[in-house]
């Protein structure tokens, strides 16, 4: 395989599995002195004890108390030198015996959808269609006027269908803004696709970057990586990092036999999107996975006990901000076109819907993409309605973005899978000890100017947000 082949000290183990139509790929990262045994050991682990976060902005009741601090278990790069800091011995040798604790996570689905497994099922896993490709034809022939019937393996009852086919118009306006906005700069999708994503990169070029982000953030050897030529999504994380070319996602993050799993969709990863893809699944998904469990509400009887509030939209939300972080023009189209396409489809058949996004997508076959993401989970789509989870990346990001001088982030990093609004009154109860703190989140004052140029460049305001939330 061509291009940057494995550095010192690290194995790569491929698959190769054969479907219609698809290939896929997997390359696991580990360590030499690992071999194919379970990933424990992460090659450059170090903890720094004593790093204490600068506290929220604007009087919200910022920092750590005085007794109280973060000890960073990863990757120190990004932290300001300071005299209190001590940095304990780093496991770089060939060796060291010094493990990385992973996250207690389930067996089968995703990381952050836990909360939803239906008999050990994935809502998301149990709303793909298995005949998607079969629809597809169909569809294509009838010059886009057949509405699919889609079929599943393991169809949700009527009343969990129910329960997500709840659009919500109170971010239309501004979903519908940021994606004329996008128009106005580029004169398409597409255009805008290759200004600011870049050319697709070569899976050799893929893992070359999955690599050198995970050494940056010291997770090297704890996640398997997967390409795959899946449509449904662009990435997901369970962690081994799967390639693929389903569309519906961009990756994933899941747990594959105890083992996280990052898939990565090979059809969207663009050479300046790939790290954003990164920071939203590693440095946000998986972090969070991975500090939630040392925390006392890291299971569901401690989320009940805690009287937590609903996890989302604040994890897609924080994650789709940093999937756009350090852009040079951090246009929230995905999270804008999802949320408008989620609110159509639930007013609109399937031919219906895909006529309409021909107003912000020219190239059918990323448009029948998005509508199959928003009809999934129907088996007749003549009929109106949606899978209404899609609207969480906007809602987030705006709720954050309304809140962003009050929250301290660092410690919304540290607590796991809470929300925003929790943070304050878990303060005191955390476990603040060797938790994961992205690099990226290490100097909270480039973090926040970060956060204003994205308002900026959506033009989003502090008056519209008040107005709004």
């Amino acid at each position: 395989m061509p291009g940057p082949g494995p550095g010192p000290g690290v194995s790569v183990r491929s698959e190769r599995r054969r479907g219609p139509g698809a290939a896929t790929g997997s390359m696991m990262l580990l360590t030499a002195t690992e071999g194919c045994g379970d990933v424990r050991h992460s090659q450059g682990a170090l903890s720094v004890a004593g790093f204490q976060p600068v506290g929220g902005r604007g009087g919200g009741g910022g920092g750590l108390k005085p007794g109280q601090s973060i000890t960073v278990l990863g990757s120190p790069m990004g932290l300001s030198p300071r005299p209190s800091v001590q940095t304990r011995k780093s496991c770089l040798g060939a060796g060291c015996t010094r493990t990385t604790k992973l996250p207690l996570l389930a067996k089968s689905g995703s990381a952050r959808d836990g909360e939803n497994c239906v008999k050990k099922l994935c809502i998301l896993t149990a709303i793909k269609p298995s005949n998607v490709e079969k629809e597809k034809q169909k569809f294509f022939k009838s010059n886009y006027t057949y509405n699919p019937q889609f079929e599943y393996s393991n169809p949700l009852s009527s009343q969990l269908l129910d329960k997500h086919n709840n659009a919500s118009d109170r971010f239309l306006t501004q979903a519908v803004r940021i994606m004329e906005l996008a128009l106005k700069r580029y004169g398409s999708y597409e255009k805008f696709e290759l200004a600011t994503g870049g050319s697709l990169l070569t899976k050799s070029r893929i893992w070359h970057q999955v690599k050198k982000y995970m050494d940056k953030e010291g997770c090297l050897g704890e996640i398997v990586v997967h390409l795959t030529d899946d449509l449904l999504s662009r990435a997901s994380m369970t962690i081994v990092v799967h390639l693929t070319d389903d569309l519906l996602s961009r990756a994933s993050m899941t747990v594959v036999n105890s083992r996280p799993t990052l898939t990565i969709n090979m059809a969207t990863a663009r050479e300046h999107w790939l790290e954003g893809m990164l920071r939203h699944e590693i440095g946000t998904h998986y972090f969070r996975g991975i500090n939630n469990s040392q925390q006392p509400w890291g299971s569901s009887s401690g989320r009940r006990r805690h009287n937590l509030r609903p996890l989302n939209p604040t994890e897609e939300g924080l994650a789709s901000l940093h999937s756009v972080l350090f852009r040079k023009d951090p246009l929230l189209w995905r999270a804008a076109l999802l949320y408008y396409t989620v609110f159509q489809a639930s007013r609109m058949p399937f031919a219906q819907l895909f006529q309409d996004l021909g107003r912000f997508l020219r190239e059918p076959n990323t448009r029948w993409d998005y509508c199959v993401r928003a009809k999934r989970g129907q088996t007749d789509t003549s009929q109106p309605g949606c899978f209404s989870k899609d609207q969480v990346y906007l809602d987030g990001i705006l709720k954050i973005l309304r809140h962003r001088d009050k929250i301290d982030f660092p410690l919304l990093m540290a607590l796991g899978k809470v929300s925003y609004e929790d943070v304050e009154r878990l303060r005191d109860l955390a476990a603040t000890e060797h938790v994961r703190i992205p690099h990226f989140l290490q100097d909270e004052a480039r973090y926040g100017e970060q956060l204003q140029k994205i308002m900026q460049a959506n033009h989003i305001t502090d008056n519209e947000l008040h107005s709004l939330i």
